[in-house]
């Protein structure tokens, strides 16, 4: 156990238990708790703050999940939203400021994104403020890099573990779209021209980050050890 997640696990356990108590989520709350525990037991694990911070956005997918299936709840899937954003903007930050910036950061950053916007793609969806197929891209967005890093990994080839230029617009964009459709929606206004931009632009976003990836990780494709980077 680290230092880092035996405080984060701290910190993390008093804020879900208050979102358990003030929220109120629907359905079993031992389902809720065990997610949170695994997560716990994940953070104990990972060296230095920023790895902490970046886990933030797997606690997060939960309330996403549950504000997107509810109606009433859009207004706080925006804000949950806008918090697992500046999450993304902090940990990049954090591990800088500690000179800790690592291949598993790096690992971890994607990872996260994918629970986290699956979750909140899939609670519109189920909720009937979002296409299921375009949050079926989303979770495929994340999804399939994790599966092919990981069948890389296993046949001893390195993945180049870096941020590429499409993956990053390719967040931002689910990130403000999904927080626009949220956000509208609990306003009581019409976002219906936000869901036909997203149902073009993720789709777009999320080819281009399949191709950039393939091109930054072609000699492991290929079978040649690739470089990684942080």
């Amino acid at each position: 156990m680290t230092r880092a997640g035996l405080i984060g696990g701290a910190l993390f356990l008093v804020l879900t238990a208050l979102w358990l108590v003030l929220a109120v989520p629907p359905g079993p709350r031992a389902a809720y708790e065990a997610w949170f525990i695994a997560l716990v037991l994940v953070g104990t694990r990972l060296p230095g703050p920023a790895n902490q911070v970046t886990l933030a956005r797997a606690y997060l997918a939960v309330p996403g999940l549950v504000y997107g299936l509810q109606p009433g709840g859009l207004g706080a899937l925006a804000v949950t939203v806008a918090l697992a954003s500046l999450t993304d903007l902090l940990d990049g930050t954090v591990a800088r400021r500690f000179a800790q910036p690592s291949n598993l950061g790096g690992a971890l950053d994607p990872v996260v994104d994918g629970i986290f916007f699956g979750a909140v793609a899939a609670g519109l969806a189920l909720g009937g403020a979002y296409p299921i197929w375009l949050a079926l891209v989303v979770v495929l967005r994340y999804l399939l890099p994790a599966l092919v890093g990981g069948v890389l990994v296993l046949a001893g080839r390195r993945p180049a573990l870096t941020h590429t230029l499409f993956g990053q617009l390719s967040t931002s964009l689910i990130a403000v779209l999904l927080g626009w459709v949220a956000l509208f929606r609990g306003l009581g206004q019409d976002a219906s021209l936000v869901v036909v931009a997203a149902a073009v632009v993720i789709p777009v976003s999320t080819l281009l980050v399949f191709a950039n990836l393939a091109w930054a990780n072609r000699a492991a494709l290929r079978g040649v050890e690739a470089a990684s980077g942080g």
